[in-house]
């Protein structure tokens, strides 16, 4: 309803622009009549945002207590249909959760004049936070041949006298468990960054990032070479690869969700 009566009223703003510049007049009587059809839609356009954001929150409440709900099954040993162990899952349906997730991330949409807050896109996440329990994060660990290598990893908990995570490896959980000290673990984007409104948020071209490869649950080092456009878009990145002449691999596109901030310094 709110969206069809601003929908109308910028209908009547047009149409009253028309006939000025048919008439090729600005007389008092549509000088009045456009400052009140534009006061009304400012106040149904105010109207409307405030119940998407409304909406917004309702579905991110939704969201959180769903998630609330997975990982109490999971602490019971309790696992539904559709979020079975991960052990037993086939590969290719943890390749579509993943992809689901990264669609699903909501967009962040401040307010006029409000910065993107962390963990927006390219933003890192403040000094003094401490990701939760079910949150996903990139982890390096120790593989088996002694190499040491990020992979996409869920939070168990968060030791706060010994600053220490427990994570589970997401391609093998409840068989493969790290402890690791916060300089291991980088949370993930908690929202989209819109290039359209927030482009600060975003990595910029031949920014170094860690990248989850496609297809995979590991992130390597990789170079933007192209960043979103529009809110749905996925970054183009190049992959360090030394089976390639230039070092780096062909574009390949990986979703903001999965695009985190190098720790590591650039290879010479």
């Amino acid at each position: 309803e709110e969206r069809s009566r601003s929908e109308h009223n910028l209908l009547n703003i047009q149409k009253t622009h028309e006939r000025m510049q048919t008439e090729n007049k600005t007389s008092p009587y549509y000088r009045t009549k456009l400052r009140g059809l534009y006061t009304t839609a400012k106040a149904d356009a105010e109207a409307e945002c405030s119940i998407l954001r409304h909406a917004l929150d309702k579905i991110a409440e939704i969201k959180s207590l769903l998630e609330e709900r997975r990982i109490a099954a999971k602490m019971a040993g309790v696992y539904s249909d559709s979020d079975p162990p991960r052990k037993t899952m086939r590969r290719g349906v943890l390749m579509t959760l993943l992809q689901q997730s990264a669609m699903t991330l909501p967009l962040w949409i401040g307010k006029p004049g409000e910065s993107p807050p962390p963990l927006c896109g390219a933003i890192s996440a403040s000094s003094d936070y401490v990701a939760k329990q079910g949150d996903k994060v990139a982890a390096r660990v120790k593989a088996v041949d002694g190499d040491e290598q990020w992979i996409l990893a869920e939070v168990v908990s968060y030791n706060h006298s010994t600053n220490k995570y427990e994570v589970d490896d997401i391609d093998e959980e409840g068989k493969e468990r790290h402890t690791l000290s916060r300089r291991r673990i980088i949370p993930l984007p908690q929202w989209k960054a819109n290039p359209e409104t927030d482009p600060e948020a975003l990595f910029s071209k031949d920014q170094l990032v860690l990248a989850l490869y496609p297809q995979t649950t590991c992130f390597y080092r990789a170079l933007i070479h192209t960043p979103p456009h529009r809110p749905q878009d996925d970054y183009s990145v190049l992959f360090e690869d030394t089976s390639y002449a230039d070092g780096y691999s062909p574009p390949l596109n990986v979703a903001q969700r999965y695009v985190v901030a190098c720790k590591e310094n650039k290879k010479k």
